[in-house]
């Protein structure tokens, strides 16, 4: 009575299937289902592949398997070979893990991708059976790897803005590209989905949220400064209030040209005094007073004083008490440097 060869009770997750035995008989009956391939795979090679239908293995029926038969017993069956069974249909398989942008902002990110096998005999030569993968388990493991490796190189491409406000285009440039890196081993990667991406590190949050609202880098650093330098203070009891007051406004200063200049030579001869100013003297530029006019620091419009949100945009804002405008997550104002409690 010939053997039947078949994937028996086959479930929806499983990928492959390897059946148990390697002794095939000539005459055996190979039955493979819809969206199923077979795979005759002997000394690291694939010698045939089976699509759907019922097939009496023989020699005359296909030739390719007289290389087997030579093989063992000086022609004679069973011959040997290991049939793997490879599902055709979608699955779905999930990745995620670390890695940098072009900023070098650090980055936590995962989601979900959906993969086929197109080519059956890359697909074994190059993963199955190169790897003795199995299992589902093992073949999942082997493609999140395979994925996330990839996935991390393609990240470091992108900037921190990129990945938060155009995540929509990241996600069809980096499916183009995985779909390239995929078909090496075989597999389709129809579609990819971001389910969580974000920064690992706090403090590029606010790098990003002071950049995007038009705050120079060296302003960005300056207050990084402050904000460090006030935390240090505060580790030491009582130290922060005197050492405070006397650190935290040279750190605010802009430096100036003049301390790059050489100093000129004091003159031989004392200057004439000054005239006498007139009793209503004109104030100098420096000393007249300013009008503040506060803006939003997201999107640069006019706010009304003590405003909550900016009538224009409507991100929050808050207020120091010297009534200067800031967004809701400053820890310093911009404008005066005065700490929000």
């Amino acid at each position: 009575m010939p053997k039947v060869i078949v994937w028996d009770n086959p479930q929806p997750n499983e990928i492959v299937y390897k059946y148990p035995s390697e002794e095939i008989d000539t005459g055996s009956e190979l039955i493979v289902r819809e969206n199923e391939a077979a795979v005759f795979y002997r000394d690291g090679k694939v010698y045939a592949v089976f699509n759907a239908g019922r097939h009496v293995l023989t020699t005359l029926n296909f030739p390719v398997l007289e290389g087997l038969t030579k093989l063992v017993h000086g022609g004679r069956t069973p011959f040997v070979a290991t049939v793997i069974f490879v599902s055709l249909k979608r699955f779905q398989g999930k990745f995620g893990g670390r890695s940098q942008t072009r900023e070098l902002a650090p980055i936590a990110f995962n989601g979900s991708f959906w993969f086929e096998v197109r080519d059956v005999s890359v697909f074994v030569n190059k993963v199955v059976g190169a790897q003795s993968l199995y299992t589902t388990d093992e073949l999942n493991n082997y493609l999140r790897g395979y994925f996330n490796e990839r996935a991390m190189k393609n990240i470091s491409n992108y900037s921190i803005y990129d990945l938060y406000q155009n995540l929509d285009n990241v996600t069809k440039e980096m499916t183009y590209k995985l779909r390239e890196d995929f078909m090496e081993i075989g597999i389709d990667i129809p579609a990819i989905k971001f389910e969580g991406i974000d920064v690992t590190d706090p403090v590029w949050r606010d790098r990003l949220f002071w950049l995007r609202s038009g705050v120079a880098g060296q302003t960005v650093l300056q207050m990084e400064t402050i904000d460090k330098a006030a935390e240090s203070l505060g580790k030491s009891p009582g130290a922060a209030i005197g050492s405070g007051i006397v650190l935290i406004p040279p750190l605010l200063q802009q430096p100036t040209p003049q301390a790059q200049q050489p100093a000129t030579p004091a003159p031989t001869t004392p200057p004439p005094p000054p005239p006498s100013a007139p009793a209503a003297s004109v104030v100098s530029q420096s000393q007249q007073p300013t009008t503040y006019q506060p803006k939003c620091p997201s999107c640069g419009s006019s706010v009304p004083q003590n405003a909550k949100f900016c009538p224009n945009c409507g991100v929050q804002l808050k207020w120091c008490k010297n009534g200067h405008v800031a967004p809701i997550a400053a820890k310093f104002c911009p404008e005066c440097g005065v700490a929000f409690l």
